[in-house]
């Protein structure tokens, strides 16, 4: 019964997220969603959703189940950062094609490793070195401009690859215990 309310919750949750900018277009001009916006946003929540309601099923180990989290979590943030707003630059700025390309590298390495706990350690630590690298391309290029900007940009990088490093030591104390 408690697994069943937890996906309860969870889908409960991605259909609020949802209908909130639904609702906020009721009540303010600044918020101006597409149908392609919410086509987007939906196929995004139902992606993150299925994916760990499959990790779910792959694992009961609850460091495995709370590394899935963590990632898909930090991969949905980023990915949802960069479409709204940018993490590098504006909105428009080409570099930010690179973190949807980053949660894609994170995907097919977790493939190679099997989704096991122990392959998807390493796809971990493979997400974390990739944004690293975008972030030194993205400042070598001279996308820092002012000191506040190059700050928010390592910041912004330093988050996101805390949260795949902390998935990754989840995903390892999984291996270690044989989930």
């Amino acid at each position: 019964m408690k697994g069943r309310t937890v996906r309860v919750v969870g889908w409960g949750l991605a259909a609020l997220l949802l209908a909130a900018p639904w609702l906020a277009m009721r009540v303010t001009d600044e918020v101006a969603w597409s149908a392609g916006d919410f086509a987007l946003f939906a196929a995004m929540l139902g992606g993150a959703g299925l994916t760990l309601e499959l990790a779910a099923m792959r694992s009961r180990d609850l460091a495995y189940r709370a590394g899935a989290v963590l990632a898909v979590g930090a991969a949905f943030l980023m990915v949802w950062a960069c479409l709204a707003v940018g993490i590098v630059g504006g909105e428009g700025d080409p570099i930010n094609l690179a973190y949807p390309g980053v949660v894609v590298l994170g995907l097919a390495a977790a493939a190679l490793g099997r989704f096991r706990a122990s392959g998807l350690s390493r796809a971990m630590l493979v997400v974390a070195a990739a944004l690293v690298a975008v972030a030194v391309f993205a400042l070598a290029r001279g996308a820092g401009g002012p000191p506040g900007e190059t700050t928010a940009i390592l910041v912004a990088h330093g988050v996101f690859a805390g949260l795949f490093l902390g998935a990754s030591l989840l995903f390892g104390l999984a291996a270690r215990r044989g989930g």
